[in-house]
């Protein structure tokens, strides 16, 4: 089995599998890796890959063994590229099909591509970071106290977490945390280049607030973050954090459904009010085209007398939690003193009960 040295960058880490019994190849994608700061695991034979197949960050099947391994019936999984270099091979794209590949890479003209693909495995630890998203039913919600609760949690526990401010209108998660003069990068100031951003540069680059790294904006002109921006971001994010929470804006553009179609569970927040559930009927709506696992949050108490089995039924979603009234949170918020950071409370416990799914798994700090 021929294989690169281990390098600093990829050690402990899982490597992505290639193969290939084609010489050539094989040395193509060597120096490829080698570039992107990580070493492969090669097997000639495709029986000797069945065990790696599953648990590698990424899989390489040369075109000389595709057909192999779509006899064999490897398990079906994401991450699989067939990587080839004849381009007017016409029977490569029946079996890219038949192996379940997502990706059909020929080379040289997808060097590029797949040197970022491969330096995105050497940044993995592990697996990749769960991703959260809050958003508000209405304005007002309380769906950024929410957010900011959940990644103090997350910290508390000692996950490592990124808040990502997504909203532009929404005055700017730093306030909440009181970290509005911390330096580092914000929005305006992050141009991902050519369309990939290092998860180590990133968390030098942003603002640090204890153990949190947030991601917020500036005072200046009120921008847009483009789709493309929010995507490569967050997926720096997933690869080197336990935890990313995204607060979002109510308007459904493209920039908030890449983050929905990363997220494993959005929350929704809606007060226990008539008017309040029934605008959040229509941010439902456009937030569920888009996101896999949609619930309710629903904060109390109602001055209708409404329950949260009411909201989550005129909604027709599943209830996440309830929030209830919690004394001396509103004057927490305006001294910038951080939700939950004491652990106690009605929304602290909430925010740990919303936790337990989805970081039981998460990756050690």
């Amino acid at each position: 089995m021929r294989t690169r040295e281990a390098d600093p960058l990829s050690a402990g880490t899982q490597r992505p599998l290639l193969v290939t019994a084609d010489e050539e190849l094989l040395d193509d994608l060597l120096r490829l890796a080698s570039a992107a700061s990580v070493s492969l695991d090669v097997r000639s034979e495709v029986g000797s890959a069945r065990s790696a197949w599953p648990a590698a960050p990424m899989v390489l099947v040369g075109s000389d063994l595709a057909s192999q391994v779509g006899i064999a019936a490897m398990p079906r999984r994401e991450d699989v590229v067939l990587v080839a270099a004849d381009l007017d091979d016409a029977g490569v794209w029946q079996r890219a099909v038949e192996m379940g590949a997502q990706h059909v890479v020929f080379l040289p003209d997808g060097e590029s591509w797949l040197v970022d693909r491969l330096a995105d495995c050497a940044e993995l630890r592990g697996g990749r970071g769960a991703l959260l998203c809050t958003i508000g039913g209405r304005g007002g919600a309380g769906a950024s106290t929410l957010a900011v609760a959940l990644a103090t949690t997350a910290v508390r526990r000692g996950l490592r977490t990124m808040l990502v401010d997504a909203d532009p209108l929404g005055g700017g998660l730093d306030l909440v945390v009181g970290s509005e003069g911390t330096a580092g990068l914000r929005w305006p100031q992050l141009d991902p280049g050519r369309g990939r951003v290092s998860s180590a540069a990133l968390a030098e680059a942003l603002p640090l607030v204890g153990e949190l790294t947030l991601l917020s904006w500036d005072r200046g002109d009120v921008l847009t973050v483009p789709a493309d921006t929010m995507d490569v971001v967050l997926a720096a994010g997933q690869r080197s954090w336990d935890l990313v929470v995204v607060d979002l804006p109510r308007a459904v553009d493209d920039s908030v459904r890449s983050a929905l179609d990363r997220s494993q569970s959005t929350f929704v927040v809606v007060p226990a009010e008539v008017r309040a559930t029934a605008a959040a009927g229509r941010v439902c709506a456009a937030v569920c085209v888009a996101a896999r696992d949609v619930r309710v949050v629903v904060r109390g108490p109602s001055p209708a007398g409404l329950t949260a089995h009411d909201v989550t039924q005129a909604l027709g979603l599943p209830l996440a939690g309830e929030l209830r009234a919690e004394p001396g949170l509103a004057g927490a918020l305006e001294r910038g003193e951080a939700p939950a950071r004491r652990g106690r409370g009605p929304l602290a416990r909430l925010c740990g009960a919303l936790l337990d799914e989805f970081t039981s798994s998460a990756r050690a700090a």
